[in-house]
This record gives C-alpha cells, sequence and structure tokens, in this order.
C-alpha cells in the first residue's frame, strides 16, 4: 500500500486517535500539521480534501479523502484486518456503540470545556455549568463499565478504547478530577501502554 496523508492539529484529540492507530497499525503516512485557530481549514485548498472544514482528514493513497475521527479509525483498523474491530458482529456493534457515544455524549463536554478553558483561557464562571455536569456523567458511564471489564468494549483494546482515551487522558486540563472517577486513571495507563503513549502529566 502506499502512502496516506493526515491532516491533523497535535492538540486535538480527535485527530491523536487517529495518529495513534495508523501507529499502532504500522500505517504509511505523512502528517500534515493544521492549526485550527489559523483558518486553514477554511481554506479552498483544505475544503477540497474535507467539504466540512474540520481536522482530522486523511487522503488515502489513490486520491480519495474521509473524515470523521471514529469513522477514519474505523477503516484503517478494518482495512488492516486489525483485532481493533472485532469479527463478531455483536461485539462489532458494542464497539459502534462506543464510538457513536464518544461523539454524543463525551466529545461534546469534555473536549469542548478543555479547549475553552485550557486554550481560549476562560475562567470557570464563563463556561457553560452543563459542560462540568454532562462531562462528570460521561466519566462516570465509563468508570462503571470499566468496573467490570478491563477495556470499555470488552476484554481487550479496541478502536473504542483509543477514541475515548483521547479526551479523557486530558480531561483535567478542562477542570475535570479523574479521583473522582475509579477504574479510569488504571484504564488510561493500559490503553496509553498498548498504544505507546507517553502518559500526560495529572492524568496517569
Amino acid at each position: 500500500m502506499g502512502k496516506y496523508k493526515i491532516y491533523g492539529d497535535p492538540i486535538s484529540g480527535n485527530c491523536l486517535k487517529v495518529r495513534w492507530t495508523a501507529d499502532l497499525l504500522g500505517v504509511s503516512y505523512d502528517w500534515i500539521d493544521v492549526d485550527v485557530l489559523s483558518g486553514y481549514t477554511r481554506s479552498e485548498e483544505f475544503l477540497a480534501i474535507n467539504p466540512s472544514g474540520q481536522v482530522p482528514a486523511i487522503v488515502l493513497p489513490d486520491g480519495r479523502s474521509l473524515s470523521q475521527s471514529n469513522a477514519i479509525v474505523l477503516y484503517l483498523a478494518s482495512l488492516y484486518d486489525s483485532a481493533l474491530v472485532p469479527k463478531d458482529l455483536f461485539e462489532r456493534a458494542k464497539v459502534n456503540e462506543w464510538l457513536f457515544w464518544e461523539q454524543y455524549s463525551h466529545e461534546p463536554y469534555i473536549a469542548v470545556r478543555r479547549f475553552q478553558k485550557a486554550y481560549l483561557g476562560k475562567s470557570d464562571s464563563e463556561l457553560d455549568p452543563r459542560l462540568l455536569a454532562n462531562g462528570k456523567r460521561a466519566l462516570a458511564q465509563m468508570s462503571d463499565q470499566l468496573s467490570r471489564t478491563p477495556f470499555l468494549a470488552g476484554e481487550n483494546l479496541t478502536v473504542a478504547d483509543i477514541a475515548l482515551v483521547a479526551y479523557t487522558r486530558v480531561a483535567h486540563e478542562g477542570g475535570f478530577d479523574l479521583d473522582e472517577f475509579p477504574n479510569l486513571r488504571s484504564w488510561v495507563a493500559r490503553v496509553e501502554s498498548a498504544l505507546g503513549v507517553d502518559p500526560v502529566g495529572g492524568a496517569a
């Protein structure tokens, strides 16, 4: 297979999950740094790659492009016939369940609060209180699942863990305290170890 091009911002968990998956699978790619605050994602050049104007985006060796982080990690893991995507249909559906949940019930609160607090410099009083409440609810749900299984979708690492560790490991940057949620810190450490990712201060 030829080389891929991955467009991403290294501060973005959505971008990093694609990078980590590609690295784990041994995918040959060029990483193109994209600063989401620079306006490049709204340029004509980038919109030709992803009309939504968002990173991550990946350009396949044949020139086709794909966006949405979880779609990309699913594609790569399936293409490389990885155990990251279970063969059993129900087990695969459970993985997808977590992937859909991540974008609807986790990322909109934890990632958004982190970005506003850590990168836009907003104070707690300026932040929507629902971000903290809903983020804590999401972390509690993960912690509950991890009290029963070592990984989110069962006994083995899957793309669900990669998708959800990306912002969970830096949740403290958004004002979330992982010490409040049993099982999360040890899970983060397990996934980081499996991916070969260095722990983030405050989240290991």
